[in-house]
C-alpha cells in the first residue's frame, strides 16, 4: 500500500433506489390529505443518512462521518476497538471515550489493521496462534 491509500466504508449508494421507491409509495398518502406532505421527510432523511454516514480510514487517521459532523481520530489516540453484540465496532480512545465507527463491522477489522500500518493488530493473524505463555514451553 502507498502512503496515500485510504479505505472508505459506507453503505452502497444503490440503496437510494429503495429510498426512491419509498418516496413513490408515500405519495398517494401524502397527497390524499392536506398536511401529510410531511411524510416526504422520511425518505429525505433516509437519503441524507445513506449519503453522509461512512468511515474513512487512512494511514494516519480514522474519520467517522455522521449525519451531523465528523470525528477525526488519529491512530495514536486509539487505545483499542470494542465489538458489541450486533457486530458494530467502537473506537476506544486513550481518554476513555468511545466513538462508534459507522458502517464498520467485525469483518472489516483485517482491512483496518492493514491500513493502520501495524498500529492496530490484525485479529485474524493472532486467531490461530497460541498465547505467548504457551509458545515458550
Amino acid at each position: 500500500m502507498t502512503d496515500s491509500a485510504t479505505v472508505t466504508l459506507r453503505l452502497p449508494l444503490t440503496s437510494l433506489i429503495g429510498v426512491f421507491w419509498l418516496a413513490v409509495g408515500v405519495t398517494p398518502v401524502a397527497l390524499a390529505v392536506p398536511g401529510l406532505q410531511v411524510l416526504y421527510l422520511l425518505p429525505l432523511a433516509l437519503a441524507v443518512w445513506l449519503v453522509r454516514t461512512r468511515t474513512v480510514a487512512g494511514p494516519e487517521t480514522v474519520v467517522a462521518y455522521r449525519v451531523r459532523g465528523r470525528r477525526h481520530i488519529t491512530w495514536l489516540d486509539l487505545s483499542g476497538l470494542r465489538i458489541d453484540d450486533r457486530s458494530r465496532v467502537w473506537a476506544m480512545l486513550r481518554d476513555g471515550e468511545q466513538v462508534l465507527l459507522p458502517v464498520v463491522r467485525a469483518r472489516d477489522l483485517p482491512m483496518l489493521a492493514a491500513i493502520s500500518g501495524g498500529r492496530l493488530p490484525n485479529p485474524l493473524s493472532q486467531a490461530g496462534e497460541p498465547p505467548a505463555s504457551e509458545r515458550q514451553q
